[in-house]
């Protein structure tokens, strides 16, 4: 394999400026084929992003033989057969966060992909990103000493901006999403605790639903403690009134900590009585890092930056936290 010639399945709001685009703008990467249940707007995708193919079947897509590696991009509901279909049809898999519904679901997507010995990777894309690697080189050079806790606290108002707007709403849907928003945002979160942190140890916490006007639990409560010592606590709501909105993570140490939003672009480091911050331009497509990354992988050049056993860890800890 020379080039990865992708095929999108899902070719939703997700594929408009997040990843897309940046499938074309990788070296030995090339976007060739989309496809969409819904005919005319999978052609409406491929004309506005000059993609050649268009499918509304993904059968026919996942069997065309110009592809050679899929991008699982619907919503979470049908990220495990879509991935298991395209393993088997032996071609490498890029799904998106959440990997699926439930760790359950992310163990069998985990072993297909080793058992068939086809390559597999999670759109976990934020520890690809030049602000996160930054705070893991942070944590690495024990910059504020050895880590004691992690603070998270993710409070947002009711169709918070943070969140793609989508005519079906599928995203505080459980049986389409896995749960609420709590399972659309978390994942990047939790993915980066364990990205930094390591091995989990223990895991518990509580979710509720506090709004009567949906279906999903809108306030979690989580906490781990890692091999390593490390406790951490995060506390999520999407209730709160949009003066009281939060975007914080704080990793306190021995002599200091670092603060930073998962959605934002400053870093803040505080040792005794100094501060400093670090400030980080936006990215145009912020998948187009992990993408780099999974091309590589894909062509045997490089190591997984995220496999199914590193998603499966996430979203036990999201079970271990919503499961009631």
């Amino acid at each position: 394999m020379e080039e990865i010639r992708w095929g999108i399945i899902g070719c939703g709001d997700v594929t408009e400026v997040k990843s897309g685009p940046a499938f074309n703008k990788v070296n030995k990467s090339k976007l060739v084929a989309v496809m969409r249940r819904d005919g005319a707007k999978a052609a409406d995708y491929a004309q506005r992003h000059h993609v050649p193919k268009w499918y509304d079947d993904a059968d026919q897509l996942i069997n065309d033989p110009e592809v050679n590696a899929i991008y699982v991009a619907t919503p979470p509901l049908q990220h495990e057969a879509y991935t298991i279909q395209a393993l088997k049809a032996g071609k490498p898999v890029y799904v998106e966060k959440p990997m699926t519904l439930d760790a359950d679901a992310a163990q069998r997507m985990t072993d297909t992909a080793n058992k068939l010995k086809v390559k597999l990777c999670v759109a976990h894309y934020r520890r690809a990103q030049p602000m996160f690697l930054k705070i893991k080189a942070l944590l690495d050079t024990h910059l504020i000493g050895d880590v004691r806790l992690v603070r998270l606290k993710m409070l947002q108002s009711p169709n918070p901006a943070l969140v793609a707007k989508t005519t079906d709403n599928w995203r505080i849907n459980p049986t389409i999403s896995g749960g609420g928003l709590f399972h659309d945002l978390a994942p990047h979160q939790l993915d980066l605790m364990t990205y930094y942190f390591g091995a989990v140890r223990n895991a518990m916490g509580l979710a509720t639903r506090q709004q009567v006007n949906t279906k999903a639990d809108d306030l979690v409560v989580g906490n781990i403690l890692f091999e390593s010592g490390v406790v951490f606590s995060g506390n999520w709501c999407f209730s709160v009134a949009p003066q009281d909105q939060a975007d914080l993570c704080i990793v306190y140490g021995s002599k200091g900590y670092i603060s930073f939003p998962t959605f934002g672009n400053i870093i803040t480091v505080a040792i005794d009585q100094l501060t400093e911050e670090y400030a980080f331009e936006p990215l145009q497509h912020v998948q187009q890092p992990m993408i780099e990354k999974v091309v590589d992988y894909f062509l045997g050049k490089g190591q997984n930056p995220c496999s199914g056993e590193d998603a499966l860890i996430t979203m036990k800890l999201m079970d271990d936290f919503t499961k009631k």
